[in-house]
């Protein structure tokens, strides 16, 4: 089975679910690698004036001795200080719910924020951690050999497919 998804059209979904949480001047942070291309896009469309944060959870997952070290490491960066500060998460897929966690983890580092607001591209089941999020742009019920995938770089196009990865 393959199956597409409309991205515009999800993204267009969580702009609108993003819109009550603009009154308080909230901080968009992007989860390297897929989360801050969504994340890019988001808070264009919202017009937010801070700019984005990125996050790099290489060293905060808890699969590392598992899988290795991600080879594309990069810096995370937090434009602001996050104390007291209400925080968009963002990422792409919402899975197990480790990614999350490690993000939450490596925010906490950096201070206490006042609140931490969960936005996911595709929201797909299989979770293994108590994470939900409070903005979804579209459901996805795959079964544990179905995966999402990014087309290419350049693409706003999300494919489920079948197989290992």
């Amino acid at each position: 089975m393959t199956a597409v998804i409309d991205v515009a059209a999800a993204l267009a979904r969580m702009v609108e679910q993003l819109q009550p949480a603009l009154k308080n001047n909230p901080l968009m942070i992007g989860i390297h690698t897929g989360g801050v291309w969504v994340a890019e896009h988001l808070h264009q469309k919202l017009g937010l004036k801070e700019a984005l944060g990125t996050l790099d959870i290489s060293f905060y997952r808890d699969d590392f001795t598992r899988v290795g070290m991600n080879p594309q490491v990069r810096t995370s960066h937090l434009p602001v200080n996050v104390e007291d500060r209400h925080l968009i998460l963002v990422d792409d897929v919402l899975h197990t719910g480790r990614t999350i966690r490690a993000a939450l983890n490596e925010i906490f580092d950096y201070g206490r924020p006042a609140s931490v607001m969960l936005a996911c591209l595709v929201e797909r089941g299989g979770r293994e951690l108590p994470i939900e999020p409070q903005v979804v742009g579209e459901h996805a019920k795959l079964a544990k050999n179905q995966h999402v995938k990014l087309l290419g770089p350049g693409k706003l196009e999300l494919r489920i497919q079948e197989g290992n990865g």
